[in-house]
């Protein structure tokens, strides 16, 4: 008979987050007493006789019936991160978009409206503001950090308020007690995008938020290798998206719950290095002539700093920065690097680094960049696990040399 792993010690006190992150969510023992999570490589199951079938569509027990509605591996990864997460009940995808856009269409209804900040990713505010207007359901896009704006974007009909925290690519903080009152004030939903932050260093749900959005990816994954997305929140919030994506299909494959499970054990570790790392960095590219900004919620410059030391555990591993120059000038910065590679995701453990005008906006002209906040000089680096010094020094050299 195997047994749920508690996440509380033997006095009744909650785990450390590296506990959690080796242990939570595992059962003992495993298939086969194996110590590693086993791959449940199969599209359908079995049962033993038809009052096995009665049992299980009553649910008198929990057993697996079809690849479509869940798989042990995938059920191990999303017991782990909801203990991290400190949620009632944990759901992943096959992509961070597809729980992104299964999360919403289960919320959302014809004629209903969402309200979204502008520092949001950008293909969320695509899906919200282009694909969803096809189906009678209306987006209203409000700057970051603006909560007059937000409160006043509200509607009848607004079933949805979406954010970052951080927000992608501008490191902008949202104060979530203030952004879970306004939804609870107005009866509205409130869900949370958290890739940038991991349960690691901030917890949305804690302050009252309904939904907390992860791109598996990127830190949960963490070493590039994985595809996967996740919602988190209460079991029934998360039952009814659950339900839709028995209708889908955006499910995760088992070898990429296993790659999540596996990735998760090194968690806590990794993300210490990699906030120490990026803190490092920022305080590096501040002092620098040549940069011009730094956005970074680490830094006592950022608008939203204080906001950050309140919530969060550590400022996340992704600092963004101005340099002097233009677009080619700054190309030649990121040309000069030798440590980080040019690639458009982050949070592994390899460092990368990218100009967001040219990897996520090379059809826009200048002009239009920047109506959408994007400047030509902007550069986004995600930080490894290498050295720090490593990291200055390389990036010292580059920016010498550009």
């Amino acid at each position: 008979m195997t047994k749920k792993f508690s996440t509380k010690n033997a006095e009744g006190k909650a785990l450390g987050f590296s506990t959690l992150a080796v242990h939570g969510g595992e059962p003992r023992p495993k298939l086969g007493n194996s110590l590693a999570t086993p791959i449940v490589q199969t599209a359908t199951y079995t049962f033993v006789d038809t009052q096995e079938l009665h049992d299980h569509f009553q649910r008198k027990i929990e057993r697996d019936e079809y690849g479509r509605y869940g798989n042990p591996t995938q059920r191990v990864a999303e017991q782990k991160l909801a203990a991290l997460e400190g949620a009632g009940d944990c759901l992943l995808f096959s992509s961070g978009m597809a729980a992104v856009t299964t999360a919403m269409y289960a919320v959302l209804s014809h004629n209903s409206h969402v309200v979204v900040t502008d520092d949001s990713y950008r293909r969320t505010r695509q899906f919200l503001t282009q694909t969803l207007h096809r189906y009678g359901i209306e987006a209203s896009v409000v700057p970051a950090g603006d909560y007059q704006a937000i409160e006043e974007a509200i509607r009848p009909t607004t079933r949805l308020l979406v954010s970052e925290s951080p927000t992608n690519p501008y490191n902008r903080i949202v104060d979530m007690e203030r952004f879970a009152e306004i939804g609870k004030r107005h009866r509205v939903k409130t869900l949370i995008d958290a890739t940038f932050a991991t349960p690691f260093n901030q917890r949305p749900l804690e302050f009252g938020i309904d939904l907390v959005l992860h791109s598996a990816t990127k830190y949960l994954g963490g070493h590039n290798d994985l595809l996967a997305g996740a919602v988190l929140g209460s079991e029934e919030l998360v039952d009814g998206i659950r339900s839709l994506q028995h209708v889908t299909g955006a499910i995760i494959d088992p070898l990429a719950a296993y790659l999540l499970v596996r990735g998760l054990k090194t968690f806590g570790l990794r993300i210490e290095r990699q906030n120490a790392n990026a803190q490092a960095l920022a305080e590096f590219l501040a002092a620098h002539p040549r940069v011009k900004a730094v956005h970074y919620a680490g830094l006592p410059s950022h608008p939203e700093h204080e906001i950050a030391r309140r919530q969060m555990r550590g400022f996340g591993g992704v600092v963004s920065f101005e340099v002097a120059g233009d677009l080619e000038a700054t190309s030649r910065v990121i040309d000069a690097c030798r440590i980080p590679q040019i690639a458009p995701s982050l949070g592994g453990v390899e460092s990368l680094i990218e100009q967001p005008a040219l990897m996520s906006f090379y059809e826009l002209s200048t002009e239009e960049r920047l109506m959408v906040g994007i400047k030509d000089n902007l550069i986004r680096y995600s930080v490894g696990i290498e050295d720090s010094v490593d990291l200055i020094a390389d990036l010292s050299a580059a920016l010498e040399q550009a």
